[in-house]
């Protein structure tokens, strides 16, 4: 990596952590903003976490070919604008209407954030540092909303609309605060396609549909997100409630016990990952989480006591943090990976649609199941996680050496470089 690369990347990963802190200090309490603070019922809180989906559903087609276009930077800054606006929306709005455009604004901001940012940090990596950079910025979210949430809680107060409008107002200057950091980034090799040399809409959309490595990436990180996140605050938390019997203090518990392994876990992982096949690494994820499901079983469905119940919900959330940092340094570098040169963008919001489409369909099937069908939807999201592996055993038949296992690029340049003796590429620092 170049000095310009690192400092880009620098300048990246601390807006990313700014624009994460804002987010933890209101994404715990929008539920109970809108329902209870403006008194708007639990009707209209649901429709505006239903808009955050839709909005992302409606502008994460567009956004890929604007960022391929245009390149990641000016997206993302108008993102950033959006998304500020649309908080500072929310901390003002006083009724529904109000509300749901400005939850619209906010989340088409958001959505289109995500893969801007992912291009960004493409452009400034290298294959051999990549991993280690989703890695970095993953880590840096999630300490960001820990903060922020924890700062958020001692902050609010129901009593008063004016200790939301403060966190949403915070929330609207961290984005930007974003813009001005990630403004004065030169990303050293974005080459933004404004000549017309790239490809239609249509003709990059058909490009990456018969992309077959990248198509079945797509099913994997579908059933990823809807196994995993599509029912931390559903499914998850409603069948820990209702078959459980846990507190709200103990889901509480749970989230800081998912936040704190990705938290701790994270860089020790990441060591553990860096030199294993992709798709094997993504396969342990599937029976880390089978086993997870396990211990939500044991919680709700064991004849236990109810401190062992308690237990074994928060280790589930636990298990799913580990499967998370070790998900971060793998899937989203074997995205870019699998796009064609000039092409990141375009599939960074594909995945992050696909992302988007689980999220929305996730609790919407995890939610009843859990409240009222206690075993099955153990049973369902159980075979789902051991699906995972399955799915991630057939990827890696699809993709290169080099795809699946990134290092061995490295150790080919040198080789090639006369670094190390032919025939002796065990005494070079792959480790393999």
């Amino acid at each position: 990596m170049t000095r310009a690369m690192g400092a880009a990347m620098r300048r990246i990963h601390v807006g990313n952590a700014l624009s994460a802190f804002g987010l933890g200090f209101t994404v715990p309490y929008l539920y109970v903003y809108v329902a209870q603070v403006r008194g708007l019922g639990a009707m209209t809180a649901g429709t505006v976490l239903a808009v955050f989906a839709v909005a992302a559903l409606i502008v994460l087609p567009f956004a890929g070919r604007a960022i391929v276009r245009r390149g990641p930077l000016p997206v993302l800054l108008g993102a950033l604008v959006v998304a500020a606006l649309g908080a500072m929306g929310l901390g003002l709005a006083a009724d529904a209407t109000a509300v749901l455009a400005a939850a619209t604004a906010l989340g088409a901001g958001q959505a289109v954030m995500q893969p801007a940012l992912a291009t960004m940090i493409v452009d400034c990596s290298t294959a051999q540092t990549r991993s280690r950079a989703f890695a970095t910025q993953f880590f840096l979210q999630n300490l960001g909303l820990g903060v922020g949430g924890l700062i958020g809680g001692h902050l609010v107060d129901t009593t008063r609309v004016s200790s939301f409008t403060l966190l949403f107002a915070i929330e609207a200057a961290m984005f930007l605060l974003l813009a001005a950091v990630l403004s004065t980034v030169r990303i050293p090799h974005s080459s933004p396609a404004g000549d017309g040399s790239q490809p239609s809409a249509r003709g990059s959309w058909r490009q990456l549909l018969g992309n077959r490595a990248m198509v079945q990436l797509g099913v994997l990180g579908f059933v990823l997100f809807f196994a995993c996140y599509g029912q931390f605050d559903s499914g998850l938390s409603a069948y820990g409630v209702e078959a459980a019997g846990v507190s709200t203090s103990a889901l509480g518990t749970a989230l800081a016990a998912n936040t704190a392994m990705i938290v701790v876990a994270q860089f020790a992982v990441l060591k553990f990952v860096e030199r294993r096949r992709r798709s094997r690494v993504i396969a342990a994820v599937g029976l880390i989480w089978a086993v997870a499901w396990v211990a939500a079983g044991y919680a709700g469905l064991g004849h236990g006591s109810q401190e062992m119940a308690t237990a074994a919900f928060v280790s589930t959330y636990a298990l799913f943090g580990l499967g998370e940092a070790m998900l971060s340094p793998t899937v989203a570098p074997l995205v870019a990976d699998l796009a064609p040169e000039g092409m990141a963008g375009q599939y960074n919001s594909a995945f992050a649609l696909v992302k988007q489409l689980a999220l929305a369909v996730g609790p919407a099937v995890g939610g009843p199941m859990a409240a009222a069908l206690h075993g099955p939807y153990i049973v369902t999201f159980l075979l789902f996680s051991l699906g995972i592996t399955a799915l991630a055993v057939r990827l890696g038949r699809s993709l290169t050496e080099v795809q699946d296992r990134p290092w061995l690029a490295a150790r080919s340049r040198v080789v090639a470089q006369g670094a190390a003796p032919r025939g002796s590429a065990r005494s070079s620092r792959s480790g393999v």
